[in-house]
C-alpha cells in the first residue's frame, strides 16, 4: 500500500508508522506504538546489564624467600578472591641477583597453584617477564 494510506490508517488507529527497512525495494513499514517499542527496548538492555558479571582481577605478589606463614596467608587471601569470583594476579618480584635463580620462583608458584587448586585453576602458567614471574588464576566453574 502506499505510505499515504498506512500513514492514515496509522493516525486511525492511534498508532505510530515505523520505518523498519528503508533501503528495501518497496521500503518495509509497521504500524506500531513506538513509544511502547522504545520501553521495552530499554528495560531489556536493563535487564542485559544487571544479570552481567564483572570479573576483577586481584594480584597476590610473592617474594622467593617467602616464609611459610606468609605463604599461607597469602594462598589464603587467593582462595577468597577465586570464591568470589574474581582472577588472581600471581607475582614473584625477584630482587638483585634472585633473578639468575628463576626456577626457585617458579616452584613456588606451582605449590602455590596447588594449594588453591580447590578453587581455582591456572589460567596462564608461569611466565618471566623483566624482574616479575607472573601467573594467573581463574576461578572454577559453577
Amino acid at each position: 500500500m502506499s505510505s499515504k494510506e498506512a500513514l492514515q490508517l496509522a493516525q486511525e488507529k492511534g498508532l505510530d508508522l515505523v520505518n523498519i527497512s528503508p533501503n528495501a525495494k518497496p521500503p518495509v513499514c509497521k504500524i506500531m506504538d513506538f513509544g511502547k517499542y522504545r520501553f521495552e527496548l530499554q528495560k531489556r538492555e536493563k535487564e542485559n546489564r544487571k544479570n552481567q558479571k564483572i570479573i576483577n582481577i586481584k594480584e597476590v605478589q610473592l617474594s622467593p624467600s617467602i616464609d611459610t606463614n606468609d605463604f599461607n596467608t597469602k594462598s589464603k587471601n587467593a582462595s577468597k578472591f577465586l570464591s568470589k569470583g574474581d582472577k588472581v594476579k600471581v607475582t614473584v618480584r625477584f630482587r638483585g641477583r634472585e633473578v639468575s635463580h628463576s626456577e626457585i620462583g617458579e616452584v613456588l608458584l606451582k605449590r602455590f597453584a596447588e594449594a588453591v587448586k580447590e578453587v581455582g585453576t591456572v589460567e596462564r602458567p608461569a611466565k618471566l617477564e623483566g624482574r616479575n614471574m607472573t601467573m594467573f588464576l581463574a576461578p572454577i566453574s559453577q
